[in-house]
């Protein structure tokens, strides 16, 4: 067995990813709505001006460009329209409840004193505004990009949502999205400067990744932040202290120095631009070129960094208009004026990263008094992200190659105001600011099995050192669904042995999991009805567990029938490889705690501990998870869906980015016991269609009483199955 965690005992040269850890929330404050909100502790933020009046109250200018007819219509609530437009705001860089913003003492003003930005959004709203139920459903925008846009013509599960009256906002948060396609939301923040008006300057690290040959390669660079606005060097000229370019190819080996007249920041693309082509400030053009799997590492002295926590409070300061006021500044009526009751946030992945650090620095007390959301369901979101420092991006994202320097990992993980981490030595949670402002939601984190492997999700669940559970607060659930990757299930599996291992994705899916438990938490939210209890794997049942301790059943002698005919699969040998979680500094005004600051050492050091990091533990049979919400193709499976897959590229030690692995039963038992394979064939699971499709309604029917899956989605699944025959 080949076990490979990045992180212990590593040098700052080549360190794993640094998050710090969650812990678990205490309960928070009161759900009144219209209840006392005070300021939020400030310690140490980069607003300005203490706690002076503010010079003018900040305004909101509402500009709607468009309404059109949605299509359908949906029960009592009728016909939907979209809006789409974009709010103008104002923050006041005074107002201590906007203190913790990074830099933005440094943003300039308007003649009123106030911090402009602009945020475009989409909105999804009953026509008669009469029949709205009362709920307005925020969906974070994933990198500008709408990920959640419900439409039931292609997802008929979607139509819940439309008949209970939603409406739907999808505002932008994000500062360096570039406006690339229509599709995509952007916000407009402001650019820090010295008070003398020169620009500020400072150290900046970056990965460029190529996926096939290229000369030149585009910054910001990375996996997840290819397509954002980049920080451009303060100077091209490359010799120059804190400019350097280094190659390896995995993580854990030696970096290569590049010698500075072997690349250049230049454009060398297209013809009768060779090398060292044509002077540009957001690319990297590489003398021979830039070679398919290789880690290339960049640092230099980047410029004119964007106050990007300007974002949460655009966030804070929409979301607060849309559900309270009449109109805005100049009159222009709020289109949903009068028919909120309720708010609920929602982000999946980066953007779900993104609403649990807009809770941790206290955005959730709006400037009008209360909370901001009743309700916050952050899906497939182990982290938080990197949107409050000076020169953040947002859009990082992990794996065991690749963004091991990248912010968004420093922040806790748990959500417990009073939680101790250890190995940090630090105390407080996520909601550490809310208890103390008496805006806390009630909050649901999602969780897929890539979150543990990939992205060091188990620290939420353990104290810091992986001893002891944690127990979830009453304004909490954590919901951990079995047997997942973090996209859910695929539209179809593939198979390129020359790219994976096993065929890559998951049978099993959580759409209609989260469908249901969206429900469940407005029903808390609105109606006071709690929720289903947390469902995740524990130390204390042996279903939470080191790497090293997973069982794995024998998989053996199973052929992949693809379209070009049938390839056998590799039997399965488990390498116990996953993402480490070291303890990392970044020097001594980044202020992990907050995932805030100014990063003055790249690369951080390593402090030379580890968080623990620990995996959902298998059942010896069928090598699903044995705990978590059990959906219908964990219950009544086909074959096995594992959380992680590996890469089968020669020379790279690494999970398949954000996938699973998919391995069929046999057939029949012949076969499985020819194979030696340990898993039950489909023929001694169920012997016949008709005992397969028993076997599903009972499932269907448990998880729906459970209140895992609505009744319209179960009866959707039974009629997929019979359309869909697996034996006579």
């Amino acid at each position: 067995m080949e076990t490979t965690r990045f992180g212990r005992g590593r040098t700052a040269r080549a360190l794993g990813i640094a998050c710090a850890v969650m812990a678990l929330a205490a309960a928070c404050g009161s759900d009144d709505d219209d209840g006392p909100s005070t300021p939020p502790p400030t310690s140490g933020g980069g607003g300005g001006g203490g706690g002076q009046a503010p010079a003018a109250k900040p305004g909101i200018t509402l500009t709607i460009d468009a309404r059109e007819d949605f299509p359908g219509s949906f029960g009592s609530v009728g016909q939907y329209e979209r809006v789409t437009g974009s709010i103008a705001g104002e923050i006041d860089p005074k107002d201590p409840r906007n203190a913790v913003i990074q830099d933005l003492e440094l943003a300039p003003v308007n003649a009123r004193g106030l911090v402009d930005y602009k945020t475009e959004f989409v909105m999804l709203k009953p026509k008669d505004m009469g029949k709205a139920g009362g709920i307005l459903r925020y969906d974070a925008p994933n990198r500008g990009n709408i990920l959640t846009m419900p439409n039931p013509a292609q997802v008929p599960g979607d139509a819940v949502y439309f008949e209970r009256g939603y409406v739907f906002l999808f505002a932008a948060w994000q500062g360096d999205v570039p406006k690339s396609s229509p599709a995509r939301l952007t916000l407009t923040v402001p650019v820090a400067r010295n008070k003398d008006g020169s620009s500020i300057t400072g150290p900046y690290a970056t990965e460029l990744i190529p996926n096939a040959p290229t000369s030149t390669m585009s910054l910001p660079g990375g996996v997840f932040n290819g397509s954002m606005i980049p920080y451009e060097p303060a100077s091209l000229d490359n010799t120059q202290a804190g400019y350097s370019l280094t190659r390896r190819v995995n993580e854990t080996d030696p970096r290569i120095a590049i010698p500075p007249s072997d690349w250049k920041f230049a454009d060398c693309g297209g013809t009768g631009a060779p090398f060292p082509g044509r002077p540009d400030g957001t690319k990297v053009c590489l003398k021979g070129g830039f070679v398919p799997g290789q880690l290339y590492e960049l640092t230099y002295v980047a410029k004119d960094p964007k106050v990007m926590g300007v974002g949460l409070a655009a966030l804070r300061d929409t979301v607060t208009f849309f559900r309270k006021e009449a109109a805005d500044r100049a009159g222009t009526p709020n289109p949903i004026a009068g028919a909120i009751r309720h708010a609920i946030g929602q982000g999946t992945s980066q953007s779900g990263n993104a609403m649990k650090t807009f809770l941790h620095l206290g955005f959730n007390a709006s400037l009008a008094g209360g909370k901001v959301f009743d309700g916050i369901f952050a899906h497939v979101a182990a982290r938080q992200t990197n949107i409050n420092t000076r020169f953040a991006v947002p859009g990082g994202g992990g794996g065991l190659r690749t963004d091991h320097r990248a912010f968004g990992q420093t922040a806790p993980r748990g959500l417990a105001a009073d939680y101790r981490d250890d190995v940090a030595g630090r105390s407080g949670g996520v909601m550490k600011r809310c208890t103390e402002t008496q805006t806390c939601p009630r909050f649901f984190l999602g969780l897929s099995g890539t979150e543990f492997w990939q992205l060091q999700g188990s620290p939420v669940l353990t104290d810091a050192w992986g001893f002891r559970d944690l127990d979830q607060p009453e304004n909490a659930r954590i919901y951990y669904y079995g047997s997942t990757q973090h996209g859910g299930k695929s539209a179809q599996i593939n198979y390129n042995p020359a790219a994976t291992v096993y065929p890559a994705g998951s049978m099993i899916d959580f759409a209609d999991t989260f469908r249901a438990l969206f429900v469940a938490l407005e029903d808390w939210v609105a109606r006071d009805v709690p929720p289903p209890d947390s469902q995740v794997p524990r130390l204390a049942d042996g279903t939470l567990v080191r790497p090293d301790q997973l069982t794995v059943p024998v998989m053996r002698g199973v052929t992949w029938e693809g379209a070009g005919g049938p390839v056998p699969i590799p039997d399965f040998q488990y390498l116990a490889r996953y993402n480490g979680f070291p303890l990392l500094d970044f020097g001594p005004q980044y202020r992990p705690e907050d995932e805030s600051g100014i990063p003055t050492q790249l690369p951080p050091s390593y402090m030379g501990r580890d968080y623990a990091i620990l995996v959902p533990q298998l059942d010896p049979q069928t090598g699903l998870s044995r705990s978590g919400i059990q959906s219908l193709d964990v219950q009544v499976p086909l074959g096995t869906s594992l959380e992680f897959n590996y890469v089968a590229t020669p020379g790279i030690v690494d999970l398949v980015n954000l996938s699973g692995s998919y391995i069929p039963f046999h057939r029949t038992e012949a076969a499985r016991i020819a194979a030696g394979d340990q898993r039950p064939s489909l023929e001694s699971l169920y012997g016949t269609q008709a005992v397969y499709l028993d076997k599903l309604r009972t499932a269907a029917t448990s998880l729906v009483a459970q209140r895992f899956l609505l009744p319209a989605d179960a009866e959707r699944a039974v009629a997929r199955a019979q359309a869909n025959p697996i034996l006579p």
